[in-house]
């Protein structure tokens, strides 16, 4: 099965695509050089395999790509930077408090 996450912008969201069928996404809402990420979901049928963090990391690293300051108001997100905390630089200094970062 082959697992492909692409930036749909006209939708504000990054999907990930297994199969050519839509397994999960992250909304966002940008503007200017920041990324807020704001709903993260994956099917119910796709869970347990790890696709969301796969979304989730291949997300961070096109904000850093873009050189995109992140706001993690999603519970995933901000989740998954914890546990990756070589994405903490991607949040503001001065908002990392206010996402327990």
């Amino acid at each position: 099965m082959t697992a492909v996450v692409i930036d749909n912008q006209s939708e504000s969201r990054f999907e990930l695509h297994e199969d050519e069928k839509l397994a999960g996404f992250a909304e966002y809402h940008a503007f200017k050089d920041e990324i807020a990420f704001l709903h993260t979901e994956i099917g119910k049928q796709f869970g347990g395999r790890g696709l969301a963090g796969r979304l989730i990391g291949t997300a961070l690293d096109t904000a850093r790509e873009r050189h995109l300051k992140v706001l993690p108001y999603c519970p995933f997100v901000r989740g998954y930077i914890t546990k990756h905390p070589e994405y903490t630089d991607l949040v503001p200094q001065d908002d990392r408090a206010r996402f327990g970062l």
